[in-house]
């Protein structure tokens, strides 16, 4: 591709790259000096060549995988027939793949947009509108949860309990109550006549991939059903198959009023979604929510692509024995490696806490060309493909723990 200086973008080592963000990308977010050219499968390649194992593929968003062919097929046909139509007009696409979320979850309806806060804004109007059209406009208040994380427009990060996200954007929006995470006692004296919802991600992923305690989440369903709330699951991490479920509410048996989706619902392709039971979903009325690409052709072919992949290759068993793959070898690791407090797995969803700051095992792991992620300074986070081979991760697993038995101690 031609630039305006007559030379081509394509092609450039990592060190140029870097060199062109600083001069003309926003610095908003901390990135590596590695620019990433090909993805296939869990692996990516940079423009020197190098290949590294992705065990955080996509920020969690590729969960089949970089590339994985039945979505890229799917794509391919779509962009040549149809790229975008307004929301004015009906589009089959779009409704097939509202029915096929709906049958693999609690047959509510769906409100289609193109990421997780995006979701989440949706699932915050939901429940106000859902009150006021019962004639109570005054129950506007939401309990959220301290270590939640729901994204980063105003509605979504006001609803994420953690300061360091609020400071310097102050002030807030009004309504937000947070309670302390896995407190049911606590969570049931927060509420009162204004309150109208209750929102929480069931495992909590920035947060540090922590699991609710036995009993919370049934006890916050008998506590909305009490009180007259809505009970708000954030399944942008958890959901479409990353838990060996299709979605975690299942895991736990507790089925929510609405979930919102987004990461992995299009396999990498920009999509989110809300998830109402079909008696609540109403009160999104005509007018009053909308999203310009939501829904879009190519993301419900994608979306489409993605959950009969999961199916046809039986994705959903290959995580849970996943899971137990890394449960087995970061246990064992816990009893070697004195810096390891806890492991916790739920799939594809692992977390190691540590008790030091996990900056520098990222950084060595990026050395040994493996990708993984740290959240909360010190909770190293791996979000692999659901379909990633077991030979892979358990070369994932040895570098990680040749890593952390040699990191320096204090």
């Amino acid at each position: 591709m031609a630039s305006s200086s007559g030379s081509t973008t394509a092609g450039l080592s990592s060190a140029e790259t870097v060199a062109l963000f600083k001069q003309h990308v926003i610095g908003n977010y901390t990135r590596y000096p590695v620019n990433l050219v090909r993805g296939e499968g869990s692996f990516v390649w940079d423009s020197e060549g190098h290949r590294y194992l992705d065990f955080f593929p996509g920020w969690g968003c590729n969960l089949l995988g970089h590339c994985p062919p039945k979505v890229v097929a799917a794509v391919q046909e779509q962009v040549a027939t149809l790229i975008h139509v307004p929301n004015t007009w009906h589009m089959d696409v779009q409704g097939r793949w509202a029915q096929a979320i709906n049958e693999r979850s609690f047959g509510g309806q769906a409100f289609f947009c193109n990421s997780g806060t995006e979701a989440n804004e949706a699932a915050i109007k939901l429940a106000r509108l859902h009150a006021s059209s019962n004639g109570k406009p005054n129950k506007h208040k939401i309990i959220t949860f301290t270590g939640g994380f729901h994204g980063r427009t105003m509605g979504s990060v006001t609803a994420t309990a953690q300061p360091k996200y609020h400071h310097g954007i102050e002030p807030m929006l009004p309504g937000f109550i947070y309670a302390p995470h896995g407190d049911l006692e606590a969570t049931k004296k927060l509420v009162d006549e204004d309150t109208c919802a209750i929102m929480l991600e069931p495992i909590q992923g920035e947060g540090g991939v922590k699991l609710p305690p036995a009993g919370f989440l049934q006890g916050l369903r008998a506590l909305c059903d009490e009180r007259g709330l809505l009970l708000i699951f954030d399944e942008v991490q958890t959901g479409c198959g990353r838990t060996g479920d299709w979605f975690a509410y299942q895991k736990y048996g507790v089925t929510p009023d609405a979930m919102t989706l987004a990461k992995a619902v299009c396999a990498g392709i920009a999509g989110g979604a809300l998830i109402a039971k079909r008696e609540i979903a109403p009160a999104l009325r005509p007018g009053m929510h909308a999203a310009t690409f939501g829904g879009n052709p190519i993301a419900a072919r994608a979306g489409i692509a993605t959950l009969e992949t999961i199916e046809e290759e039986g994705l959903l068993d290959n995580a849970k024995q996943l899971g137990a793959l890394f449960q087995r070898r970061l246990t064992k690791l816990q009893q070697q490696c004195d810096l390891i407090k806890e492991v916790r797995v739920a799939g594809v969803m692992i977390g190691v806490e540590l008790t030091i700051d996990g900056s520098p095992a990222v950084a060595k792991c990026l050395e040994r060309k493996l990708l993984i992620n740290c959240t909360q300074g010190t909770t190293i986070r791996l979000l692999p493909a659901m379909n990633l081979p077991e030979e892979q991760a358990e070369e994932g697993c040895d570098i990680l723990a040749d890593v952390l038995l040699n990191l320096p101690r204090a």
